[in-house]
């Protein structure tokens, strides 16, 4: 039997599927984060030294090429992780195969000697859009309120491109005078700002970035109360819709080494699900509308 549940998800789901592919960027479907990885047995890209983690499994771009085309996606942005550090070989792979269906955010570190001058580099042979900082692990944090910092994110907003931050929500202010002082320099903020990795006071301070205009939160990594850790995010959710609205959200997730058309598109839908609030127009935004603006797709 139909539960009322499944019929809303399919009942917001719909007009993604029915639509005409590709006519108009505001029912484009874009990925903004997901990773690839060319596995621990690929000699040719060999993970970092200094990567936290090590994936077994190959997650490789035709294989999202074709979840993509099964699944419904228009365009994805490819995340350059870890494990690589800042040798971004595997990237520029994966953005040569994507063949103008993806478009990649860099990964570099704020001090590190020709940092700068490499960014600029990387720019000039593929199509980024961001430029990522990460601020989680005690041992390896950005240089909050030092020179480097500020020339890292001037040097990725003169190229043209977004601030991405990954951070635990008690780092956030950080980064706070960096956005008000860069204020034309858009800012993208992962995974919800890990919301289930803070406090509600240090979470505060993340919801209040709101009132910049240059700050557009992902809806990536949204957790499933199914599983591991069970934390819902519907009231996170609803928080972040009325605080950004949807012309500065966007949705990320679905793509892994395993993944399938079938999986990717459910992980869309399920999200779409927990945000039935918003109107189908909002919902377009969210799921494709943005970042197609953003990001000149389509």
């Amino acid at each position: 039997m139909l539960t009322r549940r499944h019929f809303l998800a399919s009942a917001i789901a719909l007009p993604f599927a029915a639509r005409a592919r590709g006519a108009d960027p505001k029912t484009l479907v874009v990925d903004t984060h997901l990773h690839c990885f060319a596995g621990k047995d690929d000699p040719k890209f060999p993970y970092h030294k200094d990567g936290p983690y090590q994936p077994a499994d190959p997650a490789t771009p035709e294989h999202l090429l074709k979840c993509m085309a099964d699944g419904g996606v228009d365009y994805a942005i490819v995340v350059h992780p870890e494990p690589y550090q800042d040798d971004h070989r595997y990237l520029e792979h994966c953005l040569t195969v994507g063949k103008g269906k993806l478009k990649g955010t860099c990964l570099f570190f704020s001090g590190r000697k020709g940092a700068l001058d490499e960014i600029k580099a990387l720019a000039k042979k593929v199509p980024l859009v961001a430029g990522r900082i990460h601020a989680y692990n005690p041992e390896r944090l950005p240089p909050f309120g030092k020179p480097e910092l500020t020339a890292m994110w001037k040097q990725i907003g003169e190229l043209g491109l977004a601030v991405q931050l990954h951070f635990e929500p008690k780092y956030a202010e950080g980064f706070e005078p960096l956005i008000k002082e860069f204020k034309d320099t858009r800012v993208l903020i992962d995974h919800l700002g890990r919301p289930f990795q803070g406090t509600e006071k240090e979470y505060a301070v993340v919801l209040k970035w709101a009132k910049y205009t240059n700050v557009t939160m992902k809806l990536s990594a949204v957790p499933d109360k199914k599983t591991y850790p069970h934390s819902d995010p519907q009231p996170v959710l609803k928080q972040l819709t009325e605080a950004f609205g949807a012309d500065r959200l966007m949705f990320g997730g679905g793509y892994n080494d395993k993944a399938t058309g079938k999986s990717y598109k459910a992980e869309r839908d399920r999200v779409a699900a927990l945000l039935a609030h918003l109107s189908e127009a909002d919902r377009a935004k969210v799921f494709g509308g943005t970042a197609a603006k953003l990001f000149k797709l389509g």
